[in-house]
């Protein structure tokens, strides 16, 4: 595990320095807009190993990150932060092509805004229940297998039950015979606990 893990430390350092080198040489020596060919070819050469090289770098930075989360805490928890380093990994890579061919990245940032202002709203609910499980996988106020108790209002008051898994949108929570499956959302904003041995006789 731990040749493996050098083993990507190096590829991500010899990827990340490839894409500081496309960029530097696509900014300093390529110019999409000249007249010469070789200043044009330049800049695409740059861009399209900025594109190849920063797909490798973020794959590779995503990886090394989920797999110490993912040991150090749950899968679920090491999928997740895969998933949110590559997203914003591969934003950024995409703006710095943008930025080599010139492309006008304020009207892209503008034009991003608003659709992500009417997706937001349009998902609301499923961000927000996305949002809360990183929160829950990653703060870990209860694991799978454990007997958990949870105050809620939304859910009618104190429930209790077995934590069969855990996603990105739910929990599921084996209570009284039946599996019940809880948005993130709402367990994020409920009162979580340990289930007692006194909660055991009162029951």
């Amino acid at each position: 595990m731990a040749k493996t893990l050098k083993r990507d430390v190096l590829l991500s350092v010899f990827f990340g320095l490839a894409v500081f080198g496309c960029l530097v040489a696509g900014n300093v020596f390529g110019n999409i807009h000249s007249k010469k060919l070789d200043t044009k070819l330049i800049s695409w050469i740059a861009a399209a190993g900025l594109l190849l090289f920063g797909v490798f770098f973020v794959r590779k930075i995503a990886h090394i990150f989920g797999g110490i989360v993912e040991r150090k805490t749950i899968p679920a928890a090491g999928s997740a932060v895969k998933i949110l380093l590559s997203a914003v990994g591969y934003v950024l890579i995409l703006f710095c092509v943008f930025d080599v061919l010139s492309v006008s990245v304020e009207r892209l940032i503008v034009g991003g805004a608003l659709t992500g202002v009417i997706v937001g709203i349009a998902a609301q609910q499923a961000l927000g229940n996305v949002f809360a499980g990183l929160v829950l996988l990653l703060a870990r106020p209860f694991v799978v297998g454990e007997h958990i108790k949870i105050r809620s209002g939304s859910l009618g008051g104190i429930l209790d039950g077995y934590v069969m898994g855990m996603s990105l949108t739910y929990v599921s929570l084996h209570s009284e015979g039946i599996l019940l499956k809880i948005p993130n959302s709402v367990m994020l904003s409920a009162a979580v606990g340990p289930f007692s041995k006194e909660d055991e006789t009162k029951a």
